[in-house]
């Protein structure tokens, strides 16, 4: 007997990838009821979100957060250096690249905190190892799996119906929001957590075969009805939203947006990842490295902006990294090449806005970079401890000293 296009679908229910989140059932279920869970329980309005952007490559702090009263810093970037007249003022030791004006005047209106100097000890200048340093918050990340915002996750979901995280991006899902216990869903974008073309057949077929299912696929079925019923849900938010602001042309920009739908939506998650990459300037920095701040300045300034015209400023605090900073001096290409200590970027509503630190101190260096001064563990512990109320030694491993970066 031949093998309808229906009876296809439904046979194929147990091992397809139902939505174009790349999600297939199995290991999901085996590990979450988000799909089930979407349509009967949603965020508080009250409760505080942290946005993650992660700058991938090693971001150039020195040429972000600029020291430009710093005739080291003229001297050994002939060609890289800001001329301080063109630099964008925050105080009279340090400023913004001219190409970060939305940040200058999220800083200006008191919603932006710069946090200098931020590492960790005994630095190390390869991409892999670093970065797991930054996502599992251990400064010997050999063997560890979860992430720190995973054991968040870990913490949380036992306690909540929607998702804890959400990732939004191209990249695979971040050793950051890798867990132990549950699944952190990652998409691409709200446009392509669109069901399949041939879904609503899918989920017609499923729900005509109810009756007549086995007893250890009744769950499969049903769980696979709530995530259609919720992707119809994710397709009405990925339309464009009356209420939100203008965002410019940018792809950072456009995962910011969707962020602000679903934070406006009750969508759920506590925790937004999404990554902004094309930092690893070691040549040509000059043509790469403004384009790259300027979209991150814009993106990050729109997304604020709408938040507010929405009146959810207050819920949501975002935070930029990168693995690390780069070298003071620029290299033969006219770029720069891997370093340490960088800064950080905290913004929102909820900041105690300024510089949180000194400025870079080039004359004492650390093998030719710059030395960090505060520990990156102590913006998690605080973002942890204050913002989404959790127990910070839990997930960090030990007690670190916030860098008062919250307000009261």
């Amino acid at each position: 007997m031949s093998t309808t296009r229906r009876d296809f679908l439904v046979q194929g229910l147990g091992g397809a990838t139902l939505l174009a989140s790349g999600v297939s059932l199995p290991g999901f279920l085996s590990r979450t009821a988000w799909a089930a869970s979407l349509s009967s329980g949603f965020a508080a309005r009250d409760q505080s979100v942290l946005v993650v952007v992660q700058l991938s490559g090693g971001n150039d702090g020195l040429n972000t957060v600029i020291p430009y009263e710093d005739d080291a810093y003229h001297r050994s970037r002939p060609t890289l250096r800001a001329a301080a007249e063109r630099v964008l003022k925050l105080d009279n030791r340090l400023g913004l690249h001219p190409e970060l004006a939305g940040l200058k005047r999220l800083y200006d209106d008191g919603r932006l905190s710069v946090v200098t100097n931020v590492g960790y000890p005994n630095p190390d200048r390869s991409h892999f190892r670093s970065m797991d340093i930054w996502h599992t918050a251990r400064l010997d990340p050999a063997g560890v799996d979860v992430g720190w915002l995973g054991r968040v996750v870990d913490q949380m979901q036992e306690q909540r119906s929607a998702p804890t995280a959400l990732h939004i991006g191209e990249q695979s899902l971040p050793l950051a929001l890798k867990t132990r216990t549950h699944t952190v869903p990652s998409i691409r974008s709200l446009e392509a957590f669109r069901l399949r073309e041939g879904a609503a057949e899918l989920e017609a077929a499923i729900a005509a075969r109810r009756d007549a299912a086995r007893d250890d696929l009744l769950f499969v079925q049903h769980v696979a009805l709530s995530a259609c019923a919720n992707a119809r849900r994710i397709e009405q938010m990925a339309r464009p939203q009356a209420a939100g602001g203008e965002y410019p042309n940018y792809g950072l920009a456009r995962r910011l947006r969707e962020i602000a739908d679903l934070i406006a939506a009750d969508f759920g998650p506590r925790i937004y990842y999404t990554s902004l990459d094309g930092f690893d300037t070691h040549a040509r920095q000059a043509l790469a490295h403004g384009p790259l701040l300027r979209e991150l300045g814009d993106s990050v300034a729109a997304f604020l902006g709408d938040l507010k015209s929405r009146g959810l400023a207050e819920r949501v605090v975002l935070m930029t990294f990168s693995e690390f900073g780069r070298r003071l001096k620029e290299n033969a290409g006219q770029g720069t090449d891997h370093g340490a200590a960088a800064p950080m970027f905290v913004a929102g509503a909820a900041c105690r806005a300024g510089v949180l630190g000194d400025a870079p101190d080039l004359s004492n260096l650390e093998d030719g970079d710059v030395r960090h001064r505060v520990d990156f563990r102590q913006v998690y512990a605080e973002l942890l401890d204050r913002w989404l109320n959790v127990d910070s030694r839990d997930v960090l491993g030990e007690q670190f000293e916030p860098p008062r970066i919250l307000g009261a």
